[in-house]
């Protein structure tokens, strides 16, 4: 299968909850406005950000409805749909289902509950997920802070190659920089690698990387248009100043709770995506207001995405 790779900004989007912690899937029109009019080229839906591992099946086949209703008619939008990684019957179904969507590709990480001892293992299992869809491009997703599953991604590569037909490439949320060269090079280039962390993506850059996916890019893509383009001219303080802006605003997560802060910093931009499932934790109205000061301290504003309604 020969698939164009991606390029540009993926945003890894929140799941809109509504306060009764509901989905809230009337909000994707909106969000899908937010990310186009901040020059953001696709969704990667129901993946960490999206709180895919706390979603019912029902509920994640409604997220992609909502956002297949938007973009599946955008040839400048990427649709991605992370499947989840536990239970391969229902990764199936689901990968079915986006497809049904009009889904542009799949994304599956390894089964973090029950882990596979080996890498040829977790080759066998991408296997059988991918075929599911054989039509659709098929991404792993290697994030080992989650999964505790750690093998080399060029050793993934060696084993899928021609052996995984619809295999297009890995989502990469590690900082293991030689590996991940060695990826980009394997085959030629074949395999289309996207860049997971963003508060690295200026070291990514330095690779030939192209293609990023994150979290951050829901709020502050204008930020990292910026480095982009700073990088690309060859203007390294600049981009350095740019990514330390990029470290600053993100560790302000860590500070404020993790993962949850970021949804704290969409309703600074106008676009309430409610809070967060348990067990991950959110803020009091206190710790929102010090937050709010502290993220304008900083200069969120000037790099914050803007929503026109």
């Amino acid at each position: 299968m020969n698939h164009s790779h991606l390029t540009g900004l993926i945003a890894a989007p929140f799941t809109p909850m509504n306060p009764d912690g509901t989905v809230n899937p009337s909000l994707i029109s909106s969000y899908y406005q937010l990310l186009k009019q901040n020059g953001v080229k696709g969704a990667f839906a129901c993946g960490s950000t999206g709180e895919g591992a706390s979603l019912t099946m029902d509920e994640k086949k409604a997220i992609a409805e909502a956002w297949g209703a938007c973009a599946a008619n955008d040839d400048d939008f990427a649709l991605i749909m992370f499947l989840g990684g536990n239970c391969i019957p229902e990764s199936i179904e689901l990968a079915q289902h986006a497809r049904d969507c009009r889904f542009d590709s799949v994304s599956y990480t390894s089964p973090f509950y029950y882990k596979p001892s080996n890498i040829s293992l977790l080759v066998d299992t991408c296997e059988q997920v991918a075929a599911a869809t054989p039509e659709m491009p098929f991404y792993y997703y290697h994030i080992p802070v989650l999964t505790g599953v750690n093998f080399p991604m060029k050793k993934l590569l060696e084993l899928v190659h021609n052996r995984i037909p619809n295999f297009a490439g890995i989502k990469y949320t590690y900082e293991d920089f030689m590996d991940f060269l060695s990826c980009i090079h394997f085959a030629g280039g074949k395999y289309d690698m996207l860049w997971g962390r963003d508060e690295s993506m200026l070291s990514a850059l330095a690779t030939g990387v192209k293609g990023f996916v994150g979290s951050t890019y829901n709020y502050m893509a204008p930020l990292y248009h910026q480095l982009m383009e700073a990088s690309g001219r060859n203007e390294l303080s600049v981009a350095r100043e740019l990514q330390q802006a990029s470290i600053d605003l993100i560790g302000l997560l860590g500070k404020y709770g993790g993962m949850g802060t970021g949804k704290a910093y969409m309703k600074l931009i106008g676009l309430n995506c409610g809070e967060f499932r348990l067990p991950v934790g959110n803020m009091t109205d206190t710790q929102f207001a010090a937050f709010e000061q502290e993220a304008k301290s900083l200069g969120f504003e000037q790099y914050a995405s803007k929503l026109n309604q």
